[in-house]
């Protein structure tokens, strides 16, 4: 269940322009750099390009670059001074290569990061200022910057989301709150989603699984678009976890599942990239999906009143691992969380744990159809994980100057720390954008701390996604039950999309055959 930090997994339709603009900010000449000024209403450091075109009509500046160790100045200190890098860019000397990988790996998906490797080809480094959101960022494809934002979290840097996205999700839920609420949350989630191995889990994600795949197979079966079938899973996985209602096995589901079918059928985490009538339907359907998840909570309330309150300390390890996440919220803390944090809270997990998971089932099943000679070995998910790429990055806002190798990042500016960017790149990942779950192999360099650091696709620090173990064994289940049930190969060709979602375009539709000993 990777975390909703995937809330942000691509820059917006409104940055659209510059990500896709022939009008590129010209290269400060050398010797010059350090002299120059951005035009326009406030003032940037003085080493960022004069703006240009499209950029200045879209209300803009455009990316820009500055000297070592100089400092931004600008509206509200929201502005970064970062250097060029003399380095070659990632796309420059590797890029034909590049491009032979993406394609041999996505089977002609485009490229899923022109904008950083137009930038740091421009740069040559892998840290530039650009807009997002309207505002000036800081944007960091380097690995080390990446690992000191994430283990800085509270101190040097903070969590900063549009407010559309609080909007949606609530401020109280795990990926907006923020110091000590943040922490007991958290913690709080990771008691309930960090024991993925417990038999009692185990079991029902081994039920979920075969339920979904009852049908698949028979004579005469129409294609199976595997990313709806994989999101019946993780839909239904995530509602048992909350608060253990069973919509898989009724004909007609609870009305809270209903509610939860409402708000997931709505791109909810991005629907704030979308028309503003995509963004109504979402709120509509968080206003109910809200709602119900009220009525359960203060049902339960009214139930632990009757009995007595909390249970006692000391309880025995089954009866506390059939509790779900709303009798846990109630327990914790003496009962201190109020309703409206605890549907926040559940919101949130709900559609952290539903479109993620589903998406990485479903890419790992399409590159293991494309990678036959993995299909046996089936070391599959970590490669999946770097090249799918479900968690693009994430925000920070700095919280005090942050000074980084000679760049100055000034307090209150905004910085997005790229995850596909490095996963991506040639300079870290040889061929990057060619599904190879060999590199994952023991005694691979991938292995040691240097693979690690650069290996992020659950986020890191004290905001790691806490359920990045229970993806993992979700995904493992279904894959053992497909490779060892059926045989498949695609029904049409598909491709994989990243904006505003990785995902496939067409759902990835197979065709099944029973495996003789399952017909």
């Amino acid at each position: 269940m990777p975390c909703h930090t995937s809330l942000l997994d691509q820059i917006t339709p409104r940055h659209a322009h510059e990500l896709h603009s022939t009008r590129t900010q010209p290269k400060a000449r050398p010797g010059h750099a350090a002299h120059r000024h951005c035009h326009g209403r406030g003032r940037f450091a003085a080493t960022v390009p004069p703006c240009r075109g499209g950029d200045r009509r879209a209300g803009r500046r455009g990316a820009g670059v500055a000297a070592p160790g100089r400092r931004a100045g600008g509206r509200g200190g929201a502005a970064a001074a970062v250097r060029v890098v003399g380095a070659a860019a990632a796309t420059g000397q590797h890029g034909a290569a590049a491009h032979r990988g993406d394609a041999a790996a996505h089977r002609g998906t485009p490229n899923p990061e022109p904008f950083i490797d137009e930038r740091v080809a421009r740069h040559g480094s892998g840290v530039f200022t650009t807009h997002v959101f309207g505002e000036r960022t800081v944007f960091s494809a380097d690995p080390a910057f990446n690992r000191l934002l994430l283990a800085a979290e509270g101190r040097a840097v903070s969590c900063s989301y549009p407010s559309s996205i609080a909007t949606l999700l609530g401020p109280r839920s795990l990926l907006l709150t923020a110091g000590p609420a943040h922490k007991r949350l958290h913690s709080l989630t990771l008691t309930r989603l960090g024991r993925p191995a417990s038999p009692p889990l185990l079991a029902h994600i081994d039920r979920l699984v075969l339920a979904t795949m009852r049908d698949w197979g028979r004579p005469g079966a129409a294609p199976v678009r595997l990313l709806d079938e994989a999101k019946k899973i993780t839909f239904n996985l995530t509602v048992w976890q909350l608060h253990r209602a069973r919509a898989m096995d009724r004909e007609r589901p609870p009305r809270v599942c209903q509610a939860h079918r409402r708000l997931l059928l709505n791109p909810l985490p991005f629907a704030y990239l979308l028309p503003f009538t995509v963004y109504g339907q979402a709120l509509k359907a968080r206003k109910k999906v809200a709602g119900a998840l009220r009525e359960v909570i203060r049902k339960r309330m009214d139930e632990k009143a009757e009995t007595g309150g909390a249970s006692k300390n000391g309880e025995d390890e089954e009866k506390r691992e059939k509790k779900d996440m709303v009798e846990e919220l109630l327990e914790a803390e003496g009962g201190s969380f109020s309703v409206e944090e605890m549907v926040d809270f559940c919101l949130s997990l709900l559609v952290a744990g539903y479109e993620t998971t589903s998406v990485l089932m479903t890419l790992a099943v399409k590159f293991l159809t494309e990678t036959p000679a993995a299909l046996a070995q089936l070391k599959v998910i970590s490669e999946t994980l770097r090249v799918a790429n479900l968690i693009g990055g994430v925000f920070r806002r700095a919280n005090t100057d942050i000074h980084f190798k000679d760049y100055v990042i000034p307090k209150g500016c905004k910085i997005f720390a790229s995850f596909r960017a490095v996963h991506l790149n040639l300079e870290h990942y040889e061929n990057a954008r060619t599904f190879d779950p060999w590199r994952w192999q023991s005694k691979n360099k991938l292995q040691n701390a240097e693979g690690a650091s650069l290996f992020t696709p659950f986020g890191g620090g004290p905001r790691l996604c806490p359920g990045y173990e229970l993806a993992r064994v979700v995904v493992s289940v279904f894959l053992h039950h497909l490779v060892t049930r059926f045989s498949w190969e695609e029904a049409e060709e598909d491709r994989i999309v990243f904006f505003p979602t990785t995902r496939t375009l067409k759902g990835y539709p197979i065709n099944l055959r029973r495996r003789p000993d399952y017909a």
